[in-house]
């Protein structure tokens, strides 16, 4: 399959801002942070041994090449097409690395400024918004979408979305306010989950059980996985552009 049918496959729809997420007006900087934003949720080091993942993963390296590159650009947005032969979509490419050159490191006190500086900020409300608006309302989509979001951020995050309903600021999506108390429960037992797999993980690596142990883990699993802290890095500098980078596909 070419890109455009790869996306409809894989993301439900052909067209390469919307993969993104942006609009088809975005700027490089936006078009660059829509790319960080999507590809972090399937990153391999982030996803591991997820086939689906991957190839999504592949493709969104492949929509950020075209769309960074002018004159890719300029022909998807005046036919509607991409050059699937261009140097750009090559088939050697190594799309992690290509990832990986685009993203510097990130320390974890950066990441824990970023954390803080963002939880409660009008930033984080109209990203709350709009992921209202693109997911029409459905929580779990939601939950994953917004940055540094937790389960235990669900009762805040809903408060946002509440507000703005009742501000006239967003329309009551049914899958928002009429959601099934089973579909609540399924994202409380996977929160539940994924933390007695963290408190597992503290427990085989000799580690007590504490908010230092958890702290402790975290930085381990950094070091068995690189591009662990990436996830958060994405947002850092997707957000402020403050490095400078490779923003659009090398050619040989």
């Amino acid at each position: 399959m070419g890109l455009l049918e790869c996306c409809e496959h894989l993301f439900g729809t052909s067209n390469l801002y919307q993969v993104l997420g942006v609009e088809k007006e975005a700027s490089e900087a936006e078009i660059r942070r829509g790319y960080y934003k999507v590809s972090l949720q399937v990153h391999p080091d982030r996803v591991p041994d997820n086939e689906q993942a991957t190839e999504k993963f592949q493709v969104l390296g492949k929509v950020y090449a075209v769309l960074s590159d002018k004159e890719q650009r300029a022909l998807y947005d005046e036919q509607g097409i991409v050059d699937e032969e261009s140097d750009t979509l090559r088939q050697d490419r190594s799309w992690d690395e290509y990832w990986r050159l685009l993203f510097p490191k990130i320390t974890v006190d950066d990441i824990k400024a970023f954390e803080t500086k963002y939880k409660g900020s009008e930033e984080e409300a109209a990203d709350v918004r709009k992921s209202y608006m693109d997911h029409k309302g459905n929580m779990d989509r939601i939950m994953v979408s917004v940055l540094c979001c937790t389960y235990e951020d669900e009762p805040r995050i809903r408060e946002i979305i509440e507000k703005a309903i009742a501000a006239g600021e967003l329309p009551a999506f049914d899958a928002f306010t009429n959601e099934p108390e089973k579909k609540k429960a399924a994202r409380k037992r996977q929160a539940n989950r994924e933390k007695r797999e963290a408190e597992k993980m503290t427990k085989d690596m000799g580690l007590v059980d504490d908010e230092d142990s958890l702290k402790a883990l975290i930085q381990a699993r950094q070091k068995s996985r690189e591009q662990k802290m990436d996830s958060f890095l994405t947002d850092l500098e997707a957000k402020y552009c403050k490095k400078g980078g490779k923003g659009r596909a090398e050619k040989k």
